[in-house]
């Protein structure tokens, strides 16, 4: 079994003054580690003393050997794509802030269920009802909805009652 070679532009003195300026904790672990093993500590205590298990500590310092520091950041490689492209985010978010029409659909606010099936039906795309409100959440919605009101409520009867002595608010016996 050959060992791995640590590559020694920098010495330990100069790895662990660069760990101490590091903001990245994580980046400053590996920098210590490497540092440690550089200066002789056998591989498996350098590697638990940053935390981490040999075979990381030996990933960890390949990469450091290809990339310098510059190779010890994390490489997040962004994830799964979105389900919907922009611009079918963009007719969802049109939809959603138009509502449904009480009369058409049958509800006077939309679900995340709802949601789904409108998804579904216009792009095609399948997706779970916990996916559709952390797209919402995403496109900058929320969960709160106005309250309801009855389809043939009259603003002009319901202020009026407002200021009538009736109300509630105005009636001292009512308190």
């Amino acid at each position: 079994m050959a060992t791995l070679k640590i590559r020694k532009d920098r010495t330990a003195a100069v790895l662990r003054k660069l760990a101490k300026d590091e903001s990245n904790a994580r980046v400053a672990r590996r920098l210590l580690a490497i540092a440690n093993a550089l200066s002789g500590m056998s591989r498996a205590a350098a590697a638990r003393s940053a935390g981490m298990d040999r075979q990381t500590l030996r990933d960890w310092v390949i990469r450091y050997n290809a990339h310098g520091v510059a190779g010890l950041t994390d490489n997040w490689q962004g994830g799964r794509p979105p389900m919907l492209t922009l611009d079918e985010q963009a007719e969802l978010l049109a939809a959603v802030m138009a509502g449904p029409d009480p009369e058409k659909d049958g509800f006077c606010a939309y679900t995340r269920e709802d949601l789904v099936a409108l998804a579904e039906k216009k792009f095609g795309k399948s997706m779970h009802p916990t996916s559709m409100g952390r797209l919402l959440r995403k496109l900058g919605l929320s969960r709160q909805k106005a309250r309801p009101s009855h389809p043939v409520q009259d603003p002009a009867a319901a202020a009026a009652f407002k200021k009538s002595p009736a109300h509630p608010a105005n009636n001292p016996a009512h308190a």
